[in-house]
């Protein structure tokens, strides 16, 4: 048990290191001497963890992506939170992040790298629809919203979300706030509810100083 974990530990310090190095030199630019380097170790105990550069960044991406889905399942349990704002939080919790390593990001985004970042939508909306779902029929509960079809509100709530406030995209800030009031207006309609009735709880949340 001893061992396990201590190769989990090193695994993790790779992925740390990895992580840093991939945002601060780009991927293309870091080699796996860096990465030896920087962590303190042989190439064998490297190559024990992972095969290549390539199955590092996929190791990387996917503890990113574990913890943004955790982070999302914490807010959607807040039941002390009205549910609109757990909904617009998760969505907060997609977004690019300090901490959460832009460099990397926009190397998944780059286009040779198209593929990876569908996988990478595919797996998110693949965690993140239960919770919208959850959400949505929890509204609908409690008489907030109405529709015949939370599972699909909740995906193109996810698929437009993700796209529309990317932190990456290049927009103006009259763009963003054009694009916020465009996606609570259309929220608003999928879900039958009065024009306006989600724009005090949600509209704060999508601000700089949000917590």
């Amino acid at each position: 048990m001893r061992i396990v974990k201590e190769a989990e530990e090193r695994k993790n310090e790779i992925l740390d290191v990895a992580a840093r190095l991939f945002s601060a030199k780009g991927f293309d630019n870091t080699s796996t001497n860096d990465i030896l380097q920087e962590v303190g170790i042989a190439r064998g105990t490297l190559y024990y963890h992972f095969q290549s550069k390539e199955e590092i960044l996929d190791a990387v991406i996917e503890r990113m992506i574990r913890q943004m889905l955790a982070e999302a399942g914490a807010l959607a349990k807040r039941k002390e939170l009205p549910v609109l704002q757990r909904l617009t939080l998760m969505i907060r919790a997609l977004q690019v992040k300090e901490g959460w390593s832009d460099g990397l990001m926009e190397q998944i985004h780059k286009p040779q790298n198209a593929l990876m970042h569908q996988k990478i939508q595919e797996r998110l909306l693949a965690g993140m629809n239960p919770l919208f779902t959850g959400l949505i029929e929890e509204g609908a509960a409690a008489g907030i919203c109405h529709t015949d079809y939370p599972e699909e509100v909740a995906e193109m709530t996810f698929l437009y979300a993700n796209t529309a406030f990317d932190a990456l995209a290049s927009q103006t800030e009259e763009e963003r706030q054009r694009k916020t009031a465009a996606f609570i207006y259309n929220l608003e309609r999928l879900l039958q509810m009065e024009q306006g009735s989600m724009m005090e709880a949600v509209l704060p949340l999508f601000s700089d100083d949000s917590p």
